[in-house]
């Protein structure tokens, strides 16, 4: 060895250093994590009710690990949307095209869609395959990596609009269109439960936020909630 290699040996030694210290920390936050979670089962996604399946998810936790980077949240609010008859719904009188497809797909995937031409907002597709009942994750709760979400968000302090609002949810959580179809049980999206007890007395009810359009279907009491949580993306909607 001679003397004017060392200091290229000793650099490459810290990063090598660096790069598994990291490895380490990331593998700590997911064991650490998977440790108190239990990944929600495909039967959860496939039944038929999805106003049972949309109440149920309040206070489930989202996780993603999109880039090596992870992520945590806990569903607030989300908004239900039947298959085929719901005129608010993108399935409604069977519509199907490039863009909703994976809607028509067998429940516990995701359908990721682009709002307004910016916003990516994250619905989790239930019942069986072909049958597009779907449920739109409004608003959610920081839980780990919100250092992670301010990088994302541009934000530089972790208030209440951080994951309030589909768009803004997406976002922290690094979440969009290219994440549509994904199934929701892999390494890198997952919905989980971590014994989170939610009494029905908790849970606020009323029709679905932005969809006038929808005719007497607008006034459906599909959007659920919890109540007081002040990440909830509006206030009771009558």
């Amino acid at each position: 060895m001679t003397t004017d290699n060392r200091p290229q040996m000793i650099a490459n030694c810290r990063l090598l250093i660096i790069h598994f210290s990291f490895s380490i920390v990331l593998l700590s936050s997911l064991i650490k994590l998977r440790y108190k979670l239990k990944k929600l089962n495909p039967d959860f996604y496939i039944r038929q009710n999805v106003l049972q399946i949309a109440r149920e998810l309040l206070g489930k936790i989202l996780v993603t690990n999109v880039e090596k980077k992870l992520t945590s949240v806990r569903v607030v609010e989300v908004e239900a949307y039947v298959a085929i008859t719901d005129k608010a719904s993108h399935s409604y009188n069977g519509r199907r095209t490039n863009r909703n497809e994976h809607m028509y797909g067998k429940g516990g995937i995701a359908y990721v869609y682009i709002c307004y031409g910016m916003h990516h907002l994250f619905n989790v597709v239930t019942n069986g395959k072909d049958v597009p009942d779907a449920v739109l994750i409004r608003a959610a709760e920081p839980l780990d990596g919100i250092e992670t979400m301010l990088a994302r968000t541009g934000k530089k302090a972790a208030d209440h609009t951080l994951t309030k609002g589909p768009g803004n949810m997406s976002r922290a959580l690094g979440l969009s269109k290219i994440h549509s179809g994904i199934k929701l049980n892999s390494k890198e999206i997952f919905l989980a439960d971590d014994g989170y007890a939610l009494p029905a007395s908790a849970i606020g009810a009323s029709k679905r936020i932005g969809i006038d359009g929808a005719g007497e279907d607008a006034a459906l009491p599909y959007r659920f909630y919890i109540k007081g949580n002040k990440y909830v993306s509006g206030s009771p909607v009558k």
